[in-house]
């Protein structure tokens, strides 16, 4: 009578291997990414950290708190300095350009994407070329135009002028999504008995909305936060924007720290919102025109 014996169950190598507590080839630590991070978002936020402090905090305080907190500083910017006028010059001058760079850039975009014509890679070429010209460089062909147009100190100058060196990047990221829209979508629409426009709007836009708020948004905050061409083309007080407005609340021998860090925090506010609205339709509208098979 024999008997029998289990066999034990066979252990990996690595199972036997002696831990040494070392750490694996190519992982890398909790500390290497938080430590590098940290110190990127202390760097990031201590400015912004300083100016709410600022501006909340009454005048003459010299406490790293803003306790108690006050709302002096927003009242002398918002009526004393005209903040609400510039304010309302940044909104308006934001918003057309924002429309009118979309509209021009969903043309153009479709007809870059869908059209083969002679001198479309020349064209594509030339509108990335004009990313490297400086708004500056242009400032006297342009004032020169607007003056023949009788358009210097109006704010329809810096909305053509947003307008026109926003429309190269928009034109060229409008066209690779609607590239990314299967043609044949817009074909089954044709079948269907919608026409190439009723179909553009009915099949592709809405497929293009994620872009277009994106390449939207990109147009206003650059329109909000443009210094140069609104302080070059208005002379006038009262169609002043915002960032010149923070300009001349700068005195000549001496500055209303308060003051300007709350007019800072007013222009600050809708750019925080419209990149806080941006970010998931960033990502939304890498996937545009996506379908499955």
């Amino acid at each position: 009578m024999t008997l029998q014996t289990a066999e034990r169950p066979r252990l990996a190598p690595s199972a036997l291997a002696p831990r040494t507590g070392r750490k694996e080839k190519g992982k890398v630590g909790r500390w290497e990414i938080w430590v590098p991070l940290g110190l990127y978002l202390l760097f990031t936020l201590v400015p912004f950290y300083w100016m709410l402090v600022f501006a909340f905090r009454p005048r003459g305080s010299t406490s790293l708190l803003p306790w108690p907190i006050t709302f002096d500083n927003f009242a002398t910017v918002w009526n004393d300095l005209s903040f609400a006028v510039f304010f309302k010059n940044s909104l308006m001058v934001g918003v057309a350009s924002l429309v009118m760079t979309t509209v021009v850039a969903l043309a153009g975009g479709y007809a870059l994407a869908r059209y083969e014509f002679r001198g479309r890679k020349l064209f594509m070429v030339g509108m990335l070329c004009t990313q490297f010209i400086p708004g500056a460089m242009m400032l006297i062909p342009l004032f020169e135009i607007f003056r023949v147009l009788g358009l210097v100190n109006s704010l329809w100058s810096l909305v053509i002028a947003e307008t026109v060196f926003q429309l190269p990047l928009s034109l060229i990221l409008i066209s690779g999504f609607i590239r990314n829209v299967p043609v044949e979508l817009e074909q089954a629409a044709w079948v269907d008995g919608c026409g190439r426009l009723r179909g553009f709007f009915a099949v592709v836009l809405p497929l293009l909305r994620p872009a277009l708020v994106a390449v939207g948004s990109f147009a206003f905050i650059h329109s909000w936060n443009n210094f140069l061409f609104a302080l070059m083309f208005v002379s006038e007080q009262e169609k002043f924007t915002v960032p010149v407005g923070l300009a001349y609340t700068l005195g000549e021998f001496s500055v209303d720290f308060g003051a300007l860090a709350a007019g800072g925090v007013v222009a600050a506010v809708p750019v925080v919102l419209v990149f806080a609205v941006i970010q998931r339709y960033l990502v939304q509208g890498m996937s545009a025109g996506a379908v499955k098979g």
